[in-house]
């Protein structure tokens, strides 16, 4: 349950062919003298993209304002947490290494404080500059960009200001899995094939990840957990195999737990029949 008023909500919902005003702070240096605090970016888990599917990360964070600012006036202020790689001006200026803010709300807790939470907005979309290499899946900085505002609407100052807060993003993958045959008589051979792609930033697609260890883990009928029966290791095509005696009915998968660039896949279960 949410307490406070709401001083602020912000929506940048950015079009494909460029980044709003809001998710493109100007480079300054002027002190503002607002306090950004208490960043948790995604609950402090890898951010998993994939190649097509827009990916909102949850963000929250508080605010304290300086003399002369009041939260009940929220025209006259900004302040949000962003990722960027490289240069926080060049990734500020340019929208090059960027991932704003998608929307998030503030909470009033009194006069100078607020609470915020809200979303970042990652769209891999090929007009996008947010995921476009495969390099960009790597540890991620986190900046916040802070502004006061005239009465009549001008910008009074602004600044860019880093933080020791990371966030890492990772490439998403993929898993398949096929058992059979099936049904199958009791005390025979059960092939357990499978394939482990991963996302290509570059190319939009996903592609055969090879040399992956993968487990192939089973659950029998109306049991409550997986338990890992074998481990494999990924062909050139991504492809997976391993057998195992059928012994009850019960279904199979294949997990991958991922890496430091790669989020975790694990396959639909296939379901097996033993006669």
């Amino acid at each position: 349950m949410k307490t406070g008023r709401r001083t602020v909500a912000v929506a940048t919902f950015v079009g494909a062919l460029g980044l709003s005003a809001l998710s493109a702070p100007a480079a300054q240096a002027a002190d503002t003298g607002i306090t950004v605090s208490d960043i948790v970016i995604n609950k402090g888990k890898p951010i998993v993209v994939g190649t097509s599917q827009v990916v909102e990360p949850p963000i929250s964070f508080r605010i304290a304002l300086p003399s002369g600012y009041s939260t009940a006036d929220p025209s006259r202020y900004d302040a949000y947490p962003f990722l960027y790689r490289g240069s926080i001006a060049t990734a500020a200026d340019t929208g090059e290494n960027y991932i704003g803010p998608g929307s998030y709300t503030c909470y009033e807790t009194d006069s100078k404080h607020a609470r915020c939470e809200g979303d970042l907005y990652i769209d891999p979309h090929p007009s996008r500059d947010h995921v476009d290499s495969n390099s960009d899946a790597t540890t991620w900085k986190v900046g916040v960009s802070l502004r006061l505002w005239k009465a009549d609407g001008g910008l009074k100052t602004g600044e860019l200001e880093t933080r020791s807060t990371t966030a890492q993003l990772k490439r998403a993958a993929k898993a398949t899995t096929d058992a059979s045959p099936e049904p199958v008589t009791k005390g025979r051979t059960i092939t357990v094939t499978g394939r482990l792609t991963r996302a290509n930033w570059s190319t939009k697609k996903y592609d055969a990840y090879s040399g992956r260890t993968v487990s192939l883990q089973y659950r029998a009928k109306g049991a409550d957990s997986y338990k890992t029966l074998k481990k494999a290791t990924t062909s050139s095509t991504g492809g997976l195999k391993a057998t195992v005696t059928a012994s009850a009915d019960g279904y199979y998968r294949w997990v991958y737990y991922g890496n430091s660039t790669t989020g975790v896949a694990t396959s639909a279960a296939d379901y097996v029949d033993v006669r």
